[in-house]
């Protein structure tokens, strides 16, 4: 027994920093920065002595559940990646992006106003944009995205999901599911699409129109 009690340990303290962050990412997004750590504690079943155990000050966790929210990103791009399906994963980045920013926008904004150099995102977004560029393009090969989409096309879609924010979460996630599948049937390749407007260039465009 005492060979396994470390592993459970471990386990139960990632459980528990999974809870907290979880928690923290919720109660930020719906009431702001200004969320106690005792509030967080309380919505994640942890005592605070827990909870200071793992992140010793508000900006430490502040910081952690924004790299989390980076880290569900970047998780949503990997498996499309993965997706042997182009459309399919070129379908979930769009769904699954925009719920994911539905849920946690106020928290986003808070963050980057409160903490504007924080994080370095420069990597994070380079390695973005390559790996978008690339489930795009294997979508067009495949005949199934619209060959005039630009990358610039996917940064307007989240933009214009901003104004989903003055609604509840909960209309807010159906909102973002429904604008969602309207994007996904106006990118999806069709003989009858008119040509659209030239691009905006709001990041620089790999892909080619």
């Amino acid at each position: 027994m005492s060979a396994t009690l470390p592993q459970n340990l471990r386990s139960d303290a990632q459980e528990n920093r999974d809870r907290v962050l979880a928690a923290a990412r919720e109660l930020f997004g719906t009431d702001g920065l200004h969320v106690t750590m005792r509030e967080i504690a309380r919505r994640a079943g942890v005592g605070p002595a827990t909870l200071y155990r793992r992140f010793p000050t508000k900006a430490d966790l502040v910081r952690a559940a924004f790299v989390n929210e980076l880290d569900d990103c970047r998780s949503i791009v990997v498996d499309a990646l993965a997706d042997v399906d182009p459309w399919r994963g070129f379908r979930s980045i769009i769904e699954e992006v925009l719920v994911l920013n539905a849920r946690n926008q106020g928290f986003t904004d808070a963050f980057l106003a409160a903490y504007p150099d924080a994080v370095d995102f420069r990597t994070q977004r380079e390695q973005a944009v390559r790996a978008i560029t690339a489930v795009a393009r294997r979508a067009i090969d495949v005949g199934a995205l619209r060959a005039d989409f630009v990358l610039d096309d996917f940064l307007v879609v989240l933009l214009a999901a901003r104004g989903l924010s003055s609604t509840t979460e909960t209309e807010r996630v159906r909102a973002a599911r429904r604008y969602a599948a309207l994007v996904i049937d106006g990118l999806r390749a069709s003989d009858r699409h008119g040509p659209l407007p030239p691009a905006p260039r709001l990041i620089p465009s790999v892909i080619p129109a």
